[in-house]
This record gives structure tokens, C-alpha cells and sequence, in this order.
């Protein structure tokens, strides 16, 4: 007598389901890590031209009841002290290097290391490429993240916008962004207007624009500043030649 079994449907379509599963989880990784590349090249590519509209940071910042106090000028509008002042406080090697300062990234990993938090080691191309597309939190997942978009844009656009980015989105208040935003916040007048001290004042708070003034500035600004002009004399023009404007 014959022994007819019918094939077990159960299992066959366990695996189908399985199989199924997987291809779906591979196919959502793979449009992830597209999405995860591609965004960043694009904004960059954008940025490149059109001003950056809003920053993480500044969500942030409206999420904490601050008001968002912006507006936009390109390089030529804003103070050649300002330029300079910001140059030679944040990142005095920015016109020569190719977006990271190695001895001052592997001293504030080594104050990491020891258990001293420091905010120092960044330079200007890295706090761009962190206001542009990242959040606000000290990690050093976030460090490892900021590396590759700081070679985005040191790759895809010229020092003078990297500059000009920064200038325009730096947080110099509380809601208060750009070089333009902060003239008129602390000094009442223009970015372009600034004079050499107003404009180091303004350098010497960036650390930690929430707390310093630049108006108003304590005992630490007013040294800070006066040691940033000091600074600036001592750069010259191959530490300050992409401060100016690219000619059309």
C-alpha cells in the first residue's frame, strides 16, 4: 500500500516568512546607511551656496524657551576684526590645516582619558560641520560622527565659507545667532561695523555665550580679549589669508 504524504505547507511557509524577514531587514539597512550618506553630501552640496536656514542647536534651544535671533551675511558684510578675532580664538591654524588640529585633538583625548572634560581640540571646520548637522551632546560617538562630516565640508567647500557658515550660526547669546544677530545684541550695530575690541569681546565668549558677555564683560573676558588681539598681530597673512572675502 502506497504511503502518500503531503508536503508540510507549515514548514515551507515558515521559511518563505523567514526569508521574507530578512530581506526586508537587509533592504531597510541598506536605504539607512544610504539615507545616513547621502543626506549629509547633499547639504553639503547646498550649503555650499544657499545659507543654512536652522541648526540642531537651535531647535534645541527653542524646545528650551529661547527665541531664535538670526540673520544671514556673507563674509564681505561682516567686520574684517571679527573674522580675525574669531581665527585667532578658536582655531589659529584654520587657514593651513586640512580640518583637524592632531596635537590639540590628542591633548584633549588625553585630558579625556585622565577624567578632565575639555571642550578643546576642536577646530572651527569640526564645530561647523557639528552645528550643521549634529546635536548638542558631548560623546565620543558624537566626535567619531563629526570626523567624516568635517572632511565633507573641508572637501567640498572653500575655508572662506567654512567661515562664513560658523560666523552666521554661531550661538553668541541666548537665541541669539550669527555675527549680525550679536552686533546688534551686545553692541547695537552692525557686523560690518565692528571695531578690533567689540570684535574680540565677541571671539572671547564663544565658549560659553550663555553664561559671558561680551557687552558686559567680566574680568576673564576683558583678558581674553585683549590676549586675542595681541594674537592677531602675531598671526599674519598665512594664518589669516582666508579671513578675505574670495574674489568674484
Amino acid at each position: 500500500m502506497l504511503n502518500c504524504r503531503r508536503p508540510n505547507r507549515r514548514k515551507s511557509s515558515s521559511g518563505r516568512n523567514q526569508h521574507s524577514l530578512a530581506t526586508r531587514l537587509v533592504a531597510i539597512a541598506v536605504y539607512t546607511a544610504f539615507f545616513l550618506v547621502i543626506t549629509p553630501v547633499f547639504l553639503a552640496i547646498v550649503y555650499r551656496f544657499v545659507p543654512v536656514p536652522v541648526t540642531p542647536l537651535m531647535v534645541v534651544r527653542l524646545f528650551e524657551g529661547h527665541g531664535l535671533h538670526k540673520t544671514w551675511k556673507p563674509l564681505n558684510q561682516i567686520s574684517p576684526h571679527l573674522r580675525q578675532a574669531v581665527v585667532a580664538a578658536e582655531d589659529n591654524l584654520f587657514c593651513v590645516h586640512n580640518g583637524f588640529d592632531w596635537k590639540a585633538l590628542n591633548k584633549a583625548i588625553d585630558q579625556w582619558q585622565e577624567g578632565n572634560a575639555s571642550k578643546g581640540g576642536s577646530t572651527i571646520s569640526q564645530q561647523t560641520a557639528k552645528n550643521v548637522y549634529l546635536l548638542p551632546t558631548r560623546s565620543i560617538l558624537r566626535k567619531a560622527v563629526e570626523m567624516p562630516l568635517t572632511m565633507l565640508i573641508e572637501n567640498l567647500w572653500p575655508k572662506q565659507r567654512i567661515l562664513e557658515v560658523y560666523l552666521n550660526i554661531a550661538e553668541w547669546a541666548p537665541g541669539v545667532y550669527g555675527a549680525e544677530a550679536a552686533a546688534r545684541h551686545h553692541f547695537k550695530t552692525s557686523a560690518k561695523n565692528l571695531t578690533r575690541q567689540q570684535a574680540a569681546q565677541l571671539a572671547a565668549i564663544l565658549p560659553r555665550p550663555l553664561h559671558w558677555s561680551a557687552a558686559k564683560p567680566g574680568p576673564y573676558v576683558r583678558q581674553r580679549s585683549n590676549q586675542i588681539i595681541r594674537r592677531i598681530s602675531g598671526l599674519g597673512p598665512t594664518y589669516l589669508g582666508c579671513t578675505q572675502p574670495l574674489k568674484k
